[in-house]
Formats: C-alpha cells, structure tokens, sequence
C-alpha cells in the first residue's frame, strides 16, 4: 500500500511544536512519510530529534502589530518563506498539510492552499494572528476549548481538544528524584514559565523560596540563560529547559506554578496536577493566557494570580492552599471531558488525507 504524506508546521516556541510532536508519535511509519516544514528556530533542533521525519527549513518572521524596523521587514521574509514552501508541496505533494500555527505556518498554509487538504490547530482561547490567517486557506479549524469555535469564521470550527505528549502519561517518580538528587520527604512543587522562561516569575518565586522550602522541595525550570547559580538551598534545584526528563518531573511534582499557554494547561489537566497559573500579560502579549486561566478558574481547575497580583507572599500563600485543597482540585480535572484531543485530531487528518 502506498504511504499517505503529510506535512507539519508550526513553530517559534515549542508550544507551537510539541502537539505536532504528539500527533507524530502516534503516526505509523509504514503507513506515513512524514515532513516538516519550519525555520531555522527553536522547531528545528526539537523536530530533528525525532526518527522518521524529514525536516524542511524555510524563510519567515513574526508578524507584528507594532510598528518597527523588524515589522516593515517580515513580509519579506514571509514572501521568500512562500516561494520556497510551494517547491517543496509541488516537490512533497502531500495528502494532507497540518499547521499548530506560529508565524512559521503562514507560508506554509499558503503555499499549499488548492493543492491538499489543510488542518490548522488553534491551542489558545482566541485564535492568534497567524491562525487568523491561516485560517483563511484552511479547511477546518480546530480548537482546544470549547468556546472557541465561536470565533472561526465560515463554519470552518470543530471542538477536538488538543494532542498530549503520550510519553507524559509514562513518568516516573523515582526516575525524577534521581535526575535532581531530591530525597522524596517534602511534596514537590514544579515551576516553569515556558520554553522561553518568565523572568518575573523566576524572580517571585526565589524571594519565596525561604517560605516555600519549609514546605515543599521546588524544582524551578528557569528558562534558557536564566538559571541563578547564586541561588542555593537544599530542596532547591533548578534547570533553564528540560525535554527528555518533563514527564519524568510531572510525575514528580504534587502542585505546580506555571504561565498559562494552552499546552502547558491542558497537559496539567490531562494529568490531573493542581496548579497555580501565573498568565503573562502587558504589552507582550494579547492577552491569551489571561483568557485561558480565567477559563481555567472558572472550571475550578486552578488557582490564578494576575501579573499585578504576582509577589513573593501571594506566591506562597496561593501554592499553600493550592496544596491544602489539593483533593478538590484533583477531583474536578477527573471529572473533566475531552481534554486529550489526540485522536480526535488523528481521526480527522486520516479522513482529510483519504479525501
């Protein structure tokens, strides 16, 4: 039988990468090629990692909304990144093109409009800009919450959830405690702020660590270039990124504080961990995270602190009672439905693919 080729894009952070990254997992080689298209970003090293995968680097930049030198160039970038996407799907000819988003799919979506089927994955509560674009070419337009399918244009929208990592329902508690050497006497708290790190966070978080150890050992992933070697106490141990050993650490961790992007939320929520979320806001950002974790709130998944609400002593206090209410908190994200969207979204690029 001959193999069905699929491309995936997306990239620019690795929330952009690991869900296409948990739908390749589930991909059988013998029945896929299997092509990513992407730049010369952080999508490169995490997608080259993985058997079976040709990788494809392009041309593009981050479309802005703010006026700089950087903003009047981009389209020139994204122009080159299409021309060179559309020898590569007249090269690839695929079956069927799936996009996570990110400014790196745009000429992608683009390039490959008329020539396959085309899927593209919104994560957050509102579409962003590039999947407001992509969205125009595309076929369908899936979505992680619920609500979200409001905001897709042309009855394009279907609720699916989001792809899980499957190697995070495999991690091991004792395999964590020998990677960061803790003994296992304290409940562990695991703060992140993303792939990129959070600076404010990281700085909160040190100034409650004397308040913190007394309870919990902290396991702290800092960001890259943002580990504190001055910072040392026992109980403490902190890392900029962690890949190969994440699921072993989820295992480990009995509450978690982290930013708010979609990924990271719903795989705290596939894996039942309480969580304390911490969403970036100000003019960095649109104001995505804020919407997920009041989405989060709302649902009683989670406890939020807002970026003016954020000090070492709301820190502590919130991840205290987080702790106390650990139960209750656990109990809800059980109950919860459709949160792992995995096959939900393979089921529907099978069928995009056979059409």
């Amino acid at each position: 039988m001959k193999k069905k080729t699929i491309v995936f894009t997306g990239g620019g952070t690795a929330g952009h990468v690991t869900p296409n990254l948990a739908l390749i997992a589930k991909l059988d080689r013998a029945e896929w090629e299997i092509h990513y298209i992407g730049t010369n970003g952080m999508e490169k090293a995490l997608v080259e990692a993985v058997d079976g995968v040709t990788y494809h680097e392009i041309d593009s930049d981050k479309l802005r909304r703010y006026l700089s030198v950087k903003t009047l160039t981009a389209p020139i970038h994204v122009q080159k990144g299409y021309e060179q996407a559309k020898r590569l799907i007249r090269q690839l000819k695929p079956d069927v093109v799936f996009s996570k988003g990110g400014y790196v799919s745009v000429p992608v979506v683009a390039a490959a409009k008329g020539k396959c089927p085309i899927l593209t994955h919104e994560s957050d509560y509102t579409p962003g800009l590039a999947n407001k674009i992509d969205a125009f070419y595309a076929d369908r337009v899936l979505v992680t919450f619920e609500d979200t399918v409001k905001y897709v244009k042309g009855g394009k929208g279907v609720h699916t959830g989001t792809p899980i990592r499957p190697e995070l329902y495999t991690g091991s508690r004792e395999k964590a405690l020998a990677f960061t050497g803790l003994s296992g006497t304290k409940p562990v708290l695991l703060v992140t702020g993303g792939s990129l790190g959070a600076e404010s966070v990281n700085v909160a978080v040190r100034a409650a660590l004397p308040k913190l150890l007394e309870t919990f050992d902290v396991v702290h992933l800092c960001g890259k270039g943002k580990v504190d070697e001055s910072v040392k106490a026992d109980g403490y141990v902190q890392y900029d990124y962690i890949r190969e050993q994440m699921a072993d650490l989820f295992a480990l961790a009995d509450v978690v504080c982290s930013r708010a992007g979609a990924n990271a939320v719903f795989e705290l929520l596939a894996l039942h961990k309480p969580m304390l979320l911490l969403p970036l806001s100000g003019a960095s950002t649109r104001g995505d995270q804020e919407l997920n974790a009041k989405y989060f709130k709302a649902k009683g998944f989670a406890k939020v602190l807002f970026a003016d609400e954020v000090n070492a002593e709301s820190i502590t206090n919130e991840l205290l009672a987080l702790y106390r209410e650990r139960e209750t908190y656990i109990k809800t994200m059980e109950s919860a439905k459709g949160v792992d969207g995995t096959e939900a979204i393979l089921a529907l690029i099978r069928e995009a693919a056979n059409r």
